[in-house]
Formats: C-alpha cells, sequence, structure tokens
C-alpha cells in the first residue's frame, strides 16, 4: 500500500482532508490506484454548500465512475481548475497537486487517522 500522509485524516470512501482555514479535500492514493487512469472530474461549484457524507462530484476513469464522498459539511471555496483540465494529476499526484477543494468547514464527519485508514484499506 501507498504512504499515507500522516497529518491528513481520512474516510471509508477513501477521500483525505487536510485541516486548515481552509481544510483541503482529495482521494487517497489507494482510491486512485484501485481507479485506475483518471480522465474527468465532477466537482461541485464555489459557494456551494456542502454535507459530510454526502455524494459532491465523480471521478471517472478508464474502468468505472465513482461517486466523490464529502469529508466535512461547509462552503467550497475553492475547486482545483488544474485538476480538472488535466485529471491525471490526482493519479500522479493524489496528496499535492491533486487535491480537489478547498471547503470552510462547519462541522467534519467522521475522520480516521492514517493507521486506522490503512488498516481499513487492507481489509
Amino acid at each position: 500500500m501507498a504512504d499515507l500522509p500522516p497529518d491528513l485524516q481520512y474516510t471509508l470512501e477513501h477521500e483525505w482532508l487536510a485541516q486548515g482555514t481552509p481544510s483541503t479535500v482529495g482521494i487517497t492514493s489507494v482510491a486512485a490506484e484501485a481507479l485506475g487512469d483518471i480522465v474527468y472530474l465532477e466537482l461541485p461549484a464555489v459557494g456551494e454548500t456542502i454535507t459530510a457524507g454526502a455524494v459532491v462530484g465523480e471521478i471517472e476513469s478508464t474502468k468505472s465512475v465513482s461517486e466523490l464522498y464529502s469529508p466535512v459539511t461547509g462552503t467550497v471555496v475553492e475547486v482545483n481548475t488544474a485538476a480538472v483540465d488535466d485529471p491525471s494529476v490526482v493519479n500522479t499526484d493524489p496528496y499535492g497537486a491533486g487535491w480537489l477543494l478547498k471547503v470552510e468547514v462547519t462541522e467534519a464527519g467522521p475522520l480516521m487517522s492514517a493507521e486506522e485508514y490503512a488498516a481499513h484499506a487492507a481489509g
């Protein structure tokens, strides 16, 4: 399994969260590897209110289409347009240039540490 940054928090649905002001959301390397070559991202619009645990977009790969779930409740303040324009960056750098959203968080959903997520992903 790929290395998981220990400073991030993770969801059962394979998203990661970097808490901050605003907080950053992306998908894990585990998800990116399972999806294969990502070819399309559908993300919420800036200003949209999202809810923890709810579907907020889609990620399409050459293998399948997967839903993107929000790890937090809040307002989208930025969308990674570079990743929308070139979704392959999510495969090559899921924790860096491949981030998806920045959110002003009002409430976090259930989150796991890197160790907890690694155990979940391995199971």
